[in-house]
């Protein structure tokens, strides 16, 4: 299986595991961050798609996670009272396992790639791969002490990282 193939077999792994995250909480705000994660990694796929078929590409900047503050402000606003189980961290935690693993995935192909336009691709994949661990790093920090998590000021710097 070539590199490419694997990339685009990991993406739609991690887009069906969001979309599972987002069916197995009763949250409206994580069920709707999930989506959207869900569908990066379904651009994801269809950027390296692309890649493989030696077309240039630009890897558009994401929004994830600004759109993720509005999600938490909008959470914050409703007093929605929030319950976690252990089940549901570990399964927050292991989606945060697979992006760290993407993220060096690709910016190890970054340096193994011949075309400077999918060093960059891979590159810039491995930035949002980034940005969503960050993410999911304030999830599971919210999911472990949601009410005082919302009130603190934290995740206020989501869209600056």
């Amino acid at each position: 299986m070539n590199i490419f193939d694997f990339a685009m077999e990991k993406e739609k792994l991690s887009e069906d595991y969001y979309r599972k995250l987002a069916g197995k909480t009763s949250n409206k705000g994580l069920k709707n961050i999930f989506s959207m994660l869900a569908d990066q990694e379904a651009r994801h796929y269809e950027t390296v798609s692309k890649m493989k078929e030696n077309t240039p590409v630009q890897v558009s900047q994401t929004t994830v996670l600004s759109d993720a503050k509005k999600v938490f402000i909008k959470m914050r606003e409703t007093a929605e009272e929030f319950k976690f189980d252990i089940n549901q961290l570990d399964l927050y935690k292991k989606a945060q396992d697979i992006e760290e693993k993407s993220r060096d995935f690709y910016l190890g192909k970054a340096k193994e790639v011949k075309e400077e336009f999918q060093k960059e691709a891979f590159r810039k994949l491995a930035e949002q791969e980034k940005k969503h661990y960050f993410l999911l790093d304030n999830i599971i920090e919210f999911a472990s002490r949601p009410e005082s998590w919302l009130e603190n000021a934290e995740w206020y710097h989501l869209d600056e990282y």
